[in-house]
């Protein structure tokens, strides 16, 4: 499987909290946003499931996510690669 990005593929960078599950990782991908009224800026941060056929990624590494297709009842996404890995 190819794993480099293609247009129209939503792509996100998280931080790995979970990786307890064989092959799927739990990705905490956080994001900051304006308030429209108070234009107060927001954090605010998601956890997806995503695939890692490998299980190569640990907790605490910084990694790159790209939606995919329905892969489980909550994985939609992937682990495309591994940016900066966690040390202890």
């Amino acid at each position: 499987m190819s794993t480099e990005t293609r247009p129209g593929r939503k792509t996100f960078q998280g931080v790995i909290v979970s990786d307890k599950m064989d092959k799927t990782r739990v990705v905490k991908v956080e994001r900051q946003h304006k308030h429209r009224l108070y234009e107060k800026i927001i954090r605010t941060a998601t956890k997806f499931h995503a695939h890692d056929e490998e299980n190569t990624s640990k907790l605490g590494d910084i990694v790159e996510i790209m939606s995919t297709r329905p892969l489980s009842k909550l994985k939609r996404w992937r682990i495309t690669r591994i940016i900066k890995s966690f040390e202890a």
